[in-house]
Order: structure tokens, then C-alpha cells, then sequence
């Protein structure tokens, strides 16, 4: 992030239901305003390319630290049953050689899984939550499906960041139990429209085909949470292809699909009497938005990060405090969605079950800042592991760690002043012998403003650590080499762009058959 300052566009636009005799010209609807924003060849700025190429490189590297896991690895197995068998150059998939390719729905869907498994790339929080970096994988394959080289790859990415966001800073979806992946399906149907060139009323068409088919409920974070976790904006990036490719063909969507009287606003979202502004990029504008984004240095919600911090810090300078018996209560008083989402206001005891999944322990703060606490640290497997989380002295501290809303916490998640924007909260840890530990952080190290702000060579370094092990070395260089030059990489480069892992660590994966 280069400035103090949002990037959020200043174009407002106000969106609200209309009754089905009202007048809307398709021109004033939202997906058209989408369709506009991503039909404008604006030149992207050299801090938003830099900032793409951290985000390709991000994505491989959580991609590499994943290949072997279930999720991945079986929708890995699909992809590969789905071979392109007419027109285009098709798609590769993330671990499996170059000359091995699928169609790119199903490319978008094995790497989007990869992508999304370890719950470990970027983020960005306003009205509602996303993993901008979702869209990377659908319009990657596209563009190696379709030819295009890094410049056009470039421009979709940028566009795919621009929509989501601007739609995030907005239009809350997880207060109506919407999984927040409704965002992902028209951010990536634009961006791939962008990728394309594809005319103002295409894309359009292919925006509202994707919401339509991309909203579902947040059960799939809720509870005991499962693998779909990871699935789900892969379904959404897959569905965003097949959207474009019904589109280009001259089939037509819902209309309108926001504003409409049986419409997602009336009776999806703030119901028939609601309005949203949403912010858009004018005519000529530059898609700016995803300098307003963030990555994890951690893997775990983002809404831990900055708890990790605080925790591991505590930990290393306060060794007692890891000690069940010498702790009588951890009081993490945090934000709204903190407290309700992933600490003990979600009224989920699995939260606090220490033979939960890990997609679970990822969304428990209570689990995760208890380990950290006591390990001084975080570990993207390790940490996870269901002999670290049954160990006994760890269950009875974490069972000790409650989260409550601070309204405080809560104003500063929803600022618009990226200044004031935090994501953590006070810790107050009281003794045994009846004296406290009280301490806060706001925002997580790796956080632009943060105490160690990620940079090229932190996503660098990510990308090694996680590949070490998994990627041959020379692999490693190859794909860094690639990636850093995105914007100037050939249509042949760009099919290149993917990491290839040795053939007997993918065998040595789980491959269960399936249907196909």
C-alpha cells in the first residue's frame, strides 16, 4: 500500500430493488455498471502490477504447501478426468506437468482448491469478508486456455480485484447467512471478461450468470466446518467460466439480477425497501482497489493474525503465561465479527473440541491463540496437528480463553480510514494470583502498516518456505522467474505459468475414484 489513504473509487453509484412495472434501463443496473468498469482498457499502474505478481506468487506457494492434502488432491483427480478434447490449448493444473492439460473450468477448479485449502492468502474485510486472490485461478486459465499473454492476464486480475472489492466494501452478505463467495462469481466473470475483451453487454450477461449461480448459504463456516470450505470459491471461479462461455455463445442472464423484484437485494440481501452505494471506477479510472488488500503471514483466519502476533510475543516474554495452572482466565475483547464468527460468540462447542477438523481450529481463536501462546509461534501443518490439539495441558488453557465484543474493536474493523482499520483487540490474562497481563494489537505485523510490512521479498520467501520439499529447486527459480516478469510474459510463457511437483509425491497422495 503505497499511501495513507483508501483506494476505494469515487464513483457511487446507489442500488436498490425495483418493483417489476418500474422502469430500470439495463444501463443503470449494477452488473452493467460492473460490465462497464470491466470493458474499459484502462493501462494498469506499475504499484498494481508489482502488487499482482506478489499475489500469483502467494497463491502458488500456499498451492505448493497444499498438493498432497485430501481436498486437493481429489479435486486434482477430477480435473484430470476432464481433458480438453476440442479447441483452445487447455489449462494446467497446479503439481502435474505442463503437457498435461484440462478444460478450464475444471483447471480453475483443481487450483482454486489448492489455492483456498490451508485458509493461508490474502484477505480483505469491510462489509463483508474475501479472498480477493480466488480470482487469480479461473482467469489464469482462461488465458492459457485462450492464448493471452501477461499483459492481458494483468488486466483481467486487476479487474477481478477491483470488482470484488468494491462490492466487499459494500454489500454485506454474511449478516443474511450468504457465503461471501456471491462476490467471487461476478468478480471473476468480469475479470475474465476484461482477460477477453469481450464487449459491454457480454459481460454483463456472464455478471449475472454468475451471482445467479454462486450464492449459498454460510452453513459451509459454520459448526463443524468441512472441506467445502476450501471448494467453495473454486465452484464459484468454475462457475464464472462456464458463465462467460454461455455469455459468448448469446445466452442471456436474469435480469436484473441485484435490483430485480424476486431479486438478490429483495430477498437475498436488506429486502425490497434497502439501497447500497457502490463505489466504482469511473470511465478511465484506474483498478486500484487491491493496494487496499492484505496477505497472511499466518495460516488461520485473518481474523487471527494479528492474535497470533500478540500471542506468540506474549508467550516469549512471558513463559508462565503458558502454563494452564498458573491461569485463570484469557479475555480476548475484539470486534463483532472476531467474537461471533471465530471466538466463543458463535455458540459453536466445536470451537472448543480438540478432536475438531482443521478447517474448524482455523476458524477457533480461542484454539489459536492458546497454541501460539505456548509455542511462541505458528505453524501451517504443525500447528494443526491432532496431537498438538488433544494435548492436555493445551485443552485446559484453551478452555480457559473466552472472546467478548468490544464496541470499540467493532468501529475500528469498519473504518474507512485505513489508518484506523484494525483487525485484533486487548488481551486480558488473569493470574492465579489475582494480577493481569493486558495488552493489544490492532493490526497484524505482516499488515502494510504493520511491524513488518510483507514485501516482494517477503512473498518470496513465503513461496520457498512453503515449496521447500514439495518443488524440485530448479522449479522453484523457474516459476519465481516467470512470475516476476508477468507482465511481459508471451502467450507460450503464460501456459508455463503453473508449479510442476515431482510425479511420486502427487502419487503419494490420496486419489479416491469418483463418478468420472
Amino acid at each position: 500500500m503505497s499511501s495513507t489513504a483508501s483506494h476505494e473509487p469515487a464513483t457511487r453509484h446507489t442500488v436498490r430493488t425495483y418493483r417489476s412495472e418500474e422502469e430500470l434501463p439495463r444501463e443503470e443496473q449494477l452488473a452493467w455498471r460492473i460490465a462497464e468498469v470491466a470493458s474499459d482498457p484502462v493501462e494498469v499502474d506499475d504499484e498494481v502490477v508489482d502488487m499482482i505478481i506478489n499475489r500469483v506468487i502467494d497463491n502458488a506457494a500456499v498451492a505448493a504447501a497444499s498438493l498432497t492434502r485430501s481436498a486437493p488432491s481429489s479435486a486434482r483427480a477430477q480435473a484430470l478426468d476432464h481433458p480438453v478434447s476440442r479447441g483452445g490449448a487447455g489449462s494446467t493444473i497446479f503439481g502435474v506437468d505442463l503437457e498435461t492439460t484440462t478444460s478450464p473450468e475444471w483447471a480453475a477448479w483443481a487450483n482454486g482448491v489448492a489455492v483456498r485449502e490451508l485458509d493461508y492468502h490474502d484477505t480483505f474485510l469491510a462489509a463483508e469478508y474475501s479472498h480477493p486472490a480466488d480470482n487469480i485461478p479461473p482467469i489464469v486459465a482462461v488465458a492459457q486456455h485462450a492464448g493471452k499473454d501477461g499483459a492481458a492476464l494483468v488486466r483481467g486480475i486487476a479487474t477481478g480485484y477491483e470488482i470484488q472489492v468494491d462490492l466487499v466494501r459494500t454489500v454485506s452478505l454474511h449478516k443474511h447467512k450468504i457465503d461471501h463467495v456471491a462476490h467471487l462469481g461476478p468478480s471473476a466473470a468480469a475479470g475474465i471478461g476484461t482477460l477477453l475483451g469481450l464487449p459491454t453487454e457480454v459481460i454483463y450477461q456472464a455478471v449475472g450468470q454468475a451471482l445467479h449461480t454462486t450464492t449459498a448459504t454460510r452453513q459451509s463456516r459454520k459448526g463443524e466446518i468441512s472441506s467445502w470450505k476450501a471448494h467453495a470459491p473454486a465452484l464459484a471461479g468454475k462457475m464464472a467460466i462456464e458463465s462467460v462461455d454461455r455469455a459468448m455463445r448469446g445466452e442471456t442472464s436474469p435480469n436484473p439480477i441485484y435490483e430485480g423484484e424476486d431479486g438478490v437485494i429483495a430477498w437475498l440481501l436488506d429486502g425490497p425497501d434497502a439501497s447500497y452505494e457502490v463505489a466504482l471506477p469511473a470511465k478511465g479510472e484506474p483498478k486500484r482497489s487491491i493496494l487496499d488488500t492484505f496477505t497472511k503471514e499466518h495460516s488461520a483466519e485473518y481474523q487471527a493474525q494479528a492474535w497470533i502476533d500478540l500471542a506468540r510475543r506474549l508467550g516469549n516474554e512471558r513463559p508462565e503465561l503458558r502454563d494452564p495452572e498458573q491461569v485463570t482466565s484469557i479475555v480476548l475483547h475484539t470486534s463483532h465479527h472476531t467474537h461471533y464468527v471465530i471466538g466463543s460468540g458463535s455458540g459453536d462447542p466445536q470451537k472448543y473440541d480438540p478432536t475438531a477438523s482443521r478447517e474448524t481450529l482455523d476458524h477457533s481463536i480461542p484454539y489459536i491463540f492458546a497454541v501460539a501462546l505456548q509455542d511462541g509461534g505458528w505453524h501451517h501443518v504443525d500447528s494443526y496437528a491432532p496431537e498438538r490439539a488433544g494435548r492436555p495441558d493445551t485443552v485446559a488453557l484453551w478452555h480457559k480463553i473466552t472472546t467478548d465484543e468490544d464496541p470499540e474493536w467493532t468501529r475500528r474493523y469498519h473504518s474507512e480510514d485505513p489508518r484506523e482499520k484494525a483487525f485484533g483487540g486487548r488481551v486480558e490474562i488473569t493470574l492465579a494470583d489475582g494480577s493481569q497481563v493486558v495488552e493489544e494489537i490492532a493490526i497484524a505485523d505482516a499488515h502494510p502498516f504493520g511491524a513488518r510490512p510483507f514485501v516482494r521479498e517477503n512473498y518470496v520467501a513465503k513461496f520457498r518456505m512453503l515449496a521447500e520439499g514439495v518443488l524440485a529447486p530448479e522449479e522453484i527459480e523457474r516459476f519465481l522467474d516467470l512470475a516476476e516478469r508477468l507482465p511481459s510474459l508471451t502467450a507460450e510463457e503464460v501456459r508455463q505459468l503453473s508449479i510442476v511437483a515431482p510425479k511420486q509425491l502427487l502419487e503419494s497422495a490420496p486419489a479416491p475414484k469418483g463418478l468420472f
